[in-house]
Protein backbone atom coordinates (compact mmCIF):
# COMPACT_ATOMS: atom_id res chain seq x y z
CA UNK A 1 0.00 0.00 0.00
CA UNK A 2 1.31 3.41 -0.99
CA UNK A 3 1.49 6.23 1.57
CA UNK A 4 1.59 9.95 0.86
CA UNK A 5 5.26 10.02 1.90
CA UNK A 6 6.37 7.65 -0.86
CA UNK A 7 6.55 8.39 -4.53
CA UNK A 8 4.41 6.33 -6.85
CA UNK A 9 6.62 3.54 -8.13
CA UNK A 10 3.79 1.22 -9.12
CA UNK A 11 3.08 2.94 -12.43
CA UNK A 12 -0.49 3.59 -11.30
CA UNK A 13 -1.37 6.90 -12.97
CA UNK A 14 -4.52 7.26 -10.85
CA UNK A 15 -2.59 7.40 -7.56
CA UNK A 16 -2.09 10.76 -5.89
CA UNK A 17 1.35 12.25 -6.65
CA UNK A 18 3.96 12.05 -3.92
CA UNK A 19 5.16 15.18 -2.09
CA UNK A 20 8.20 15.53 -4.40
CA UNK A 21 5.97 15.46 -7.49
CA UNK A 22 3.49 17.92 -5.94
CA UNK A 23 6.34 20.27 -4.94
CA UNK A 24 7.86 20.10 -8.42
CA UNK A 25 4.50 21.01 -9.92
CA UNK A 26 4.48 24.15 -7.79
CA UNK A 27 8.13 25.25 -7.91
CA UNK A 28 9.28 23.42 -11.02
CA UNK A 29 7.14 25.40 -13.45
CA UNK A 30 9.21 27.38 -15.91
CA UNK A 31 10.39 30.67 -14.35
CA UNK A 32 8.67 30.13 -10.98
CA UNK A 33 11.84 29.46 -9.01
CA UNK A 34 13.56 32.39 -10.73
CA UNK A 35 10.65 34.69 -9.95
CA UNK A 36 10.81 33.79 -6.26
CA UNK A 37 14.59 34.17 -6.26
CA UNK A 38 14.34 37.70 -7.68
CA UNK A 39 11.67 38.64 -5.12
CA UNK A 40 13.79 37.49 -2.16
CA UNK A 41 15.14 40.98 -1.44
CA UNK A 42 11.74 42.66 -1.52
CA UNK A 43 8.86 43.68 -3.77
CA UNK A 44 9.46 44.45 -7.43
CA UNK A 45 7.33 46.15 -10.02
CA UNK A 46 6.21 43.94 -12.87
CA UNK A 47 8.44 45.55 -15.52
CA UNK A 48 11.52 45.42 -13.31
CA UNK A 49 10.91 41.76 -12.52
CA UNK A 50 10.38 40.95 -16.21
CA UNK A 51 13.66 42.76 -17.06
CA UNK A 52 15.57 40.81 -14.42
CA UNK A 53 14.29 37.50 -15.80
CA UNK A 54 15.81 38.30 -19.19
CA UNK A 55 14.71 35.42 -21.40
CA UNK A 56 11.08 35.32 -20.29
CA UNK A 57 8.43 37.18 -22.28
CA UNK A 58 6.16 39.56 -20.39
CA UNK A 59 3.25 37.29 -21.27
CA UNK A 60 5.04 34.31 -19.68
CA UNK A 61 5.95 36.31 -16.56
CA UNK A 62 2.34 37.48 -16.26
CA UNK A 63 1.03 33.90 -16.56
CA UNK A 64 3.46 32.55 -13.97
CA UNK A 65 2.73 35.38 -11.55
CA UNK A 66 -1.02 34.72 -11.83
CA UNK A 67 -0.45 31.02 -11.12
CA UNK A 68 1.82 31.83 -8.20
CA UNK A 69 -0.70 34.29 -6.78
CA UNK A 70 -3.42 31.61 -6.95
CA UNK A 71 -1.04 29.16 -5.23
CA UNK A 72 -0.35 31.63 -2.44
CA UNK A 73 3.34 32.16 -3.28
CA UNK A 74 3.21 35.85 -4.24
CA UNK A 75 1.09 38.90 -3.51
CA UNK A 76 0.04 41.41 -6.16
CA UNK A 77 -0.33 45.03 -5.12
CA UNK A 78 -1.66 47.79 -7.35
CA UNK A 79 0.50 50.83 -6.60
CA UNK A 80 -1.04 53.27 -9.05
CA UNK A 81 -3.98 53.15 -11.41
CA UNK A 82 -2.86 55.90 -13.84
CA UNK A 83 -0.73 54.62 -15.36
CA UNK A 84 -1.24 51.23 -13.79
CA UNK A 85 1.71 50.09 -11.72
CA UNK A 86 1.79 46.71 -10.01
CA UNK A 87 4.33 45.30 -7.57
CA UNK A 88 4.82 41.71 -6.50
CA UNK A 89 6.16 40.37 -3.23
CA UNK A 90 6.48 36.96 -1.62
CA UNK A 91 4.06 35.54 0.87
CA UNK A 92 5.33 33.60 3.88
CA UNK A 93 4.69 30.43 1.88
CA UNK A 94 6.75 31.76 -1.02
CA UNK A 95 9.51 32.83 1.35
CA UNK A 96 9.61 29.33 2.86
CA UNK A 97 10.45 27.97 -0.62
CA UNK A 98 13.71 29.94 -0.59
CA UNK A 99 15.29 27.19 1.54
CA UNK A 100 14.59 24.73 -1.27
CA UNK A 101 15.94 27.11 -3.91
CA UNK A 102 19.07 27.85 -1.87
CA UNK A 103 19.70 24.10 -1.46
CA UNK A 104 19.24 23.64 -5.21
CA UNK A 105 21.70 26.47 -5.89
CA UNK A 106 24.28 24.94 -3.54
CA UNK A 107 23.81 21.48 -5.09
CA UNK A 108 24.19 22.93 -8.61
CA UNK A 109 27.36 24.82 -7.66
CA UNK A 110 28.85 21.87 -5.78
CA UNK A 111 28.35 19.55 -8.74
CA UNK A 112 29.37 22.16 -11.32
CA UNK A 113 26.18 21.85 -13.34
Amino acid sequence: MRTSENCNTTGDDTAEPCPIERGMRILGGKWKGSILWHLKDGPLRFNELARQLGGASKKMVDQRLKEMEEQGLVLREVISTRPIAVAYSMTDTGRSALRVLEALKEWTDANRF
